[in-house]
């Protein structure tokens, strides 16, 4: 079973209220959680996205593709960063974002959805 766990947060927002320590800390922490997946034949991938003001949304408004700057969601809803990983069953993957929680504060866990057959 493939899941996606999703980190939320601004990196800007971060910076300014934790300590060069905890940050240090956290990258740590995230290095070893993505060892153990790859230890464990569990990592499929993860990567930290840029700042939210760097995204674009882009919408379809009257048949036209509409282009304009940053996160659909506000800034400190927006997502950080994310893993996918490959897991026996649900009770694993909740398990995986215990670890990566103390962390975040708060993710989102989600099953990656097979496609329909049509």
């Amino acid at each position: 079973m493939k899941y996606m766990l999703m980190m939320f947060g601004d990196a800007t927002d971060m910076m300014e209220a934790r300590s060069p320590e905890w940050v240090r800390d956290m990258i740590a922490f995230m290095g070893d959680f993505n060892a153990e997946l790859e230890k464990s034949g569990e990592f499929v991938g993860a990567e930290g996205l840029d700042f939210p003001s760097t995204a674009k949304t882009v919408s379809l408004v009257d048949g036209q593709v509409v282009v304009s700057d940053g996160p659909f969601a506000e800034a400190k809803e927006a997502l950080a960063g994310f893993w996918i990983f490959d897991v026996k069953d649900e009770a694993r993957a909740v398990e995986l974002a215990g670890k990566v929680v103390v962390w975040a504060e708060r993710v989102e866990l989600r099953k990656i959805g097979e496609a329909p057959e049509v």
